[in-house]
């Protein structure tokens, strides 16, 4: 699975979803659900937008976590 850390860069850089959404011209509900980790897909163009306003790269945001389920054995 893929984990979206963008609460994390937001609070390292002090800003608020609404910050970051007037900056990157991203509705809130669209970052909202980004955050809260709901998304199913990012553009490369948003995923930009997110990095150059938070001034960081995409391995900051985005995160793999290996799927535990598959180790029942």
């Amino acid at each position: 699975m893929i984990v979206v850390n963008l609460d994390v860069m937001m609070a390292r850089r002090k800003m608020s979803l609404s910050q970051l959404s007037e900056k990157v011209d991203i509705t809130l509900a669209n970052l909202s659900v980004l955050k809260n980790n709901k998304a199913k897909a990012i553009r490369f163009s948003t995923l930009e937008a997110v990095c150059a306003a938070l001034d960081c790269q995409p391995g900051d945001l985005l995160e793999y976590v290996p799927d535990e389920a598959g180790d029942a054995e």
